[in-house]
């Protein structure tokens, strides 16, 4: 077969324009690759032979009034293992397992961090002994994707006094991650779980840095130092707080291993917490890198309830501490003055369908409302309930405030129990399952009536000044007050100066404190099946009020018992406020 010329020339020219074609197209290609495209593929390829390893950022400092460190960090270790799938990974922990101390439960939560986050290395010990680092840098050429680096350790110098305060740390959950307040954040890291350090997670938290290891196409490391520029993390300004932490240590070693209660001290001016303790304690040290299971379960089965915060979530009936609210109730409706006398003497107890006893069985005999609150009358203040009514005894108590919580900046408080109106014991007896004999109870800080510590110290905060209840503040910020008591100032003056006599020579005569002038009410709370529960809620100097109280012992039998550890409390702090007053004068 043959092709004329003309056609050989046309295929010729045909082929030498796709052969020039074809040159051109792979030629761009090929340009476009090495050239335009260069520093995405070189990133590309050293993503392939190079792995991110994170570095922890340290949490911010916590500080008290003065200075002193409440949480800090310390040097700690580390260990995790980078590895391509999920099979390699147990297999490791499996190798891992027979040269140190890897339970099952400790390997399945690595391969979870791992499911998680498939590019990080998967964090087999947050908080790693020395002993443990030592043994896996001796051996670490058996295990060629492992990883040891030193990383901040949260650390509580007074961990038991501060467990209900500043709370604990602890590696953040599955169910965490899924919330958006975490989106930022990345499995293994470290979160506040309870406390200030959850309520400040924001302010608290250290920006994370990164470092880069090389590894081969098996994921073994094969260099980790220096295979590109580090990013280090930065830790975040400190936290200063009102706490005054030599107060705290005080309440701490009084309450020991033995008793129950709290104690809350404010500074009535500005809502400052000075003090803010629950009893019984643990050491919240326990809990940074993981608690074990056995000290966990032990928490979980005490039957004291340490986790429980009773300062802040503790209701109880506040007893005759609560007395006071009466007396403003009955004061500011105009139905009494502190000078006013009830119909009929105390002689032991008050006929009202029964008898309602008085706490002195021998009777109070004839006394003015200032009496009765040095005395702690319960006749006189049945007599009072009654003369103000259920209903205005229930408005009157939720205007102040005991049916709110405090605001104070920590999570999870607890609302104090105090019934609205009537409605709720129709809902709670039925509605003829209760009496208007009910109003007894509740004029005297029983019954139906549940505060926390807070929320008699925040009442007590506006009887000690000028009316103003002041909202409880652990970090310094702009003082927030709010009028509670509708009271002139003669009226407000002559309830400051029957809170004085309470100690002077009332119900907590026994816990004068000499050359100190100190204001406040006991409270002996009923419990049914136990002891009774002792309560004390006051302040100091009583003309100048520094320090606001309030403190309960439980079973602890009657409220003298709580007013000398009050009044101690007090002492304390006001002779270390001269101290330090002198220190800055000099």
């Amino acid at each position: 077969m043959s092709y004329h010329p003309n056609a050989i020339l046309r295929r010729a020219r045909f082929a030498r324009v796709l052969w020039f074609a074809s040159f051109l197209a792979l030629g761009g290609a090929f340009f476009r690759a090495q050239v335009l495209q260069n520093a995405e593929y070189v990133l590309q390829s050293e993503n392939n032979r190079l792995r991110e390893v994170p570095l922890p950022g340290a949490r911010g400092t916590i500080y008290d009034r003065r200075g002193e460190v409440i949480a800090e960090n310390l040097p700690g270790y580390s260990v995790s293992i980078l590895s391509p799938t999920e099979d390699s990974l147990r297999s490791a922990l499996t190798t891992l397992s027979q040269v140190i101390q890897i339970d099952s439960a400790q390997q399945e939560l690595a391969v979870r961090r791992f499911r998680r986050a498939r590019t990080r290395p998967a964090v087999i010990f947050n908080d790693a002994s020395f002993q443990v680092v030592s043994v896996l840098e001796e051996r670490r050429v058996e295990f060629p994707g492992l990883i040891i680096q030193s990383s901040p350790k949260r650390y509580y110098p007074d961990g038991a006094a501060m467990a209900a305060l500043i709370g604990y740390t602890g590696e953040i959950s599955e169910e965490d991650l899924s919330k958006p307040k975490y989106e930022s954040y990345k499995s293994g890291q470290q979160v506040g779980k309870t406390g200030l350090e959850l309520q400040y997670e924001a302010q608290l938290r250290g920006k994370e840095g990164r470092r880069f290891v090389e590894v081969d196409a098996s994921n073994r490391v094969v260099r980790d130092a220096g295979v590109r520029p580090e990013e280090q993390p930065d830790a975040p300004p400190a936290l200063r707080t009102n706490i005054d932490l030599d107060l705290q240590r005080y309440a701490h070693a009084y309450f020991g291993d033995s008793l129950r209660g709290a104690v809350v001290a404010l500074d009535p001016n500005t809502g400052g917490v000075l003090t803010l303790y629950s009893a019984p304690s643990y050491d919240i040290n326990r809990f940074i890198g993981g608690a074990s299971p056995t000290f966990f379960r032990q928490l979980q089965e005490d039957p004291h309830k340490p986790q429980f915060n009773r300062a802040v979530r503790g209701t109880y009936a506040p007893a005759s501490t609560w007395k006071l609210a009466t007396a403003v109730i009955g004061i500011e409706r105009g139905l009494v003055t502190m000078d006013t006398r009830m119909p009929v003497p105390c002689t032991g107890g008050y006929y009202y369908g029964r008898v309602f006893k008085c706490w002195d069985k021998r009777g109070h005999g004839d006394v003015t409302l200032a009496q009765a609150i040095a005395k702690s009358c319960d006749v006189y203040f049945y007599q009072l309930g009654l003369k103000i009514g259920l209903t205005n005894l229930l408005a009157g108590g939720v205007s102040l405030g005991f049916g709110d919580r405090t605001g104070i900046d920590l999570p999870n408080e607890g609302r104090p129990q105090w019934p609205a109106d009537t409605r709720y014991f129709d809902k709670r007896y039925g509605a003829r399952g209760w009496n208007r004999s009910v109003v007894l109870s509740l004029s005297i800080g029983q019954a139906n009536n549940a505060q926390t510590p807070l929320s008699m110290a925040r009442f007590y905060t506006a009887l000690a000044t000028d009316g103003r209840a002041a909202t409880p503040q652990i970090v310094a910020r702009t003082p927030e007050r709010q009028q509670i008591l509708n009271l002139d100032a003669e009226q407000l003056k002559g309830i400051q100066m029957a809170l004085a006599d309470v100690v002077a020579r009332g119900t907590a005569a026994g816990a004068q404190i000499q050359g100190l002038t100190i204001a406040g009410k006991t409270g002996t709370a009923q419990v049914n099946g136990q002891l009774d529960n002792a309560w004390f809620v006051g302040y100091a100097p009583a003309n100048d009020p520094k320090i606001v109280v309030a403190i309960i012992i439980e079973e602890g039998l009657h409220g003298s018992t709580a007013a000398r550890v009050a009044t101690k409390l007090m002492e304390r702090y006001l002779k270390a406020r001269l101290t330090m007053t002198a220190l800055v004068t000099d």
